[in-house]
C-alpha cells in the first residue's frame, strides 16, 4: 500500500481536454475524488460522497510516489510566493478552513481548541483568519504549546489528566477569563475526556464542532452537557470547497503555516522520516519527504 495523502507537486503532463493547468505548473493536489453524481456531490457536499476515491486510503494508492497521476480540478496551481513545502500542507489547513466554517467562527468569536496537533494548531491559524479575537488552546504536551503562541493563540493551558473533564472545562474557562464558557469549541483530538472537556467548555447556546477521529463508540455528556444548555454539536469531515481559500491565505500572508514544518526527508530517506514520527520525539510537528532541487522546496 502506497502512503500519502498531503502533496504537491509539479505538472509533468496533461490529459486531453484539460485547459487550465500545463507542463511545468506548480499544484497542490486535494487527495479525494468524488464520483460528482451522487445527491452530496451535486449539492455542494462532496466530501461526504460515498464512492469517494481517496489518496492512501484502501484500495486506492497515496501520493509517495515520484509520480501521480490525478484528476485536474483537484489540482489547484500555486502561486509564486507558496512554495512545495507550503503547498503539502494545504490538505491539513483546509481540514481547520472547514471545521472553523461549520462552527461558524467569525469576528469577535472566543475559540476553544481542544488538542495542539497539528491539526489543532492548523486551527489556530484558521480561526484567527476567520476574525476570532480570542483563542485557548489546551494540551497535555507543553511543547506543542508553545508553537500555538507562535501561531496566535492567546492563552494555553496544559491540563492535568487526572482531573476529570467538568473539573478541566472550568479550570480552562476561569484561566482564560471567560467563566461562562466559550462561544465555539473545536475538538482535535479524538479522545473522549476532550470531547467531554470541550461540551462543557463550551458557553450555554453555544457551538462544539468534533474534527478528531478516535475510537468509534465513546459516551459523551449530551444531557447535562448539551441539551439543556443548548450546546450545539456538529461534525466535521475533512474539507469541502477549501483548497483555493487555503491557496489565498497562504499567498497573502494572513497565514504562516511554515512554522509547522519542523523536518524534511530525501525521498530516498523516507523509511527514517516514518520512524521519526513514530518516535514521538520532542519538537516534531510536520515532517516531510522531498523529492526534487532542495533549493526549491520552501
Amino acid at each position: 500500500m502506497v502512503l500519502g495523502h498531503e502533496s504537491s507537486g509539479v505538472v509533468v503532463e496533461v490529459g486531453e481536454g484539460v485547459t487550465h493547468l500545463k507542463p511545468g505548473d506548480r499544484v497542490a493536489l486535494e487527495p479525494g475524488v468524488p464520483c460528482r453524481m451522487c445527491q452530496h456531490c451535486k449539492t455542494g457536499h462532496y466530501n461526504l460522497c460515498p464512492e469517494m476515491e481517496f489518496a492512501a486510503t484502501p484500495p486506492y494508492h497515496g501520493t509517495l510516489t515520484e509520480y501521480y497521476t490525478h484528476p485536474a480540478d483537484f489540482c489547484f496551481k500555486l502561486p509564486d510566493n507558496v512554495s512545495y513545502a507550503e503547498g503539502a500542507l494545504m490538505e491539513p489547513f483546509s481540514v481547520a478552513i472547514h471545521a472553523c466554517r461549520r462552527a461558524g467562527v467569525t469576528l469577535g468569536s472566543s475559540v476553544l481548541i481542544c488538542g495542539s496537533g497539528p491539526i489543532g494548531l492548523v486551527n489556530v491559524l484558521a480561526a484567527k483568519a476567520a476574525g476570532a479575537t480570542f483563542i485557548c488552546v489546551y494540551d497535555i504536551n507543553g511543547g506543542r504549546l508553545e508553537v500555538a503562541k507562535e501561531l496566535g493563540a492567546h492563552h494555553t493551558v496544559i491540563i492535568d489528566p487526572k482531573k476529570s473533564p467538568e473539573e478541566t472545562a472550568q479550570d480552562i474557562c476561569n484561566q482564560s477569563g471567560f467563566p461562562l464558557g466559550f462561544d465555539i469549541s473545536i475538538e482535535c483530538s479524538g479522545a473522549e475526556s476532550s470531547m467531554r472537556t470541550g461540551i462543557f467548555a463550551t458557553k450555554p447556546g453555544g457551538k462544539m464542532t468534533m474534527v478528531g477521529l478516535g475510537h468509534p463508540d465513546v459516551s459523551l455528556p449530551v444531557v447535562d452537557g448539551s441539551i439543556v444548555r443548548e450546546v450545539e454539536l456538529r461534525g466535521s469531515f475533512r474539507y469541502c470547497n477549501t483548497y483555493p481559500t487555503a491557496i489565498q491565505l497562504a499567498s497573502s500572508g494572513l497565514v504562516n503555516l511554515k512554522p509547522l514544518l519542523t523536518h524534511h526527508f530525501k525521498f530516498e530517506d523516507s523509511i527514517k522520516a516514518f520512524e521519526l514520527v513514530h518516535s514521538n520525539a520532542p519538537g516534531v510537528i510536520k515532517v516531510q519527504i522531498w523529492n526534487g532541487d532542495e533549493n526549491t522546496r520552501l
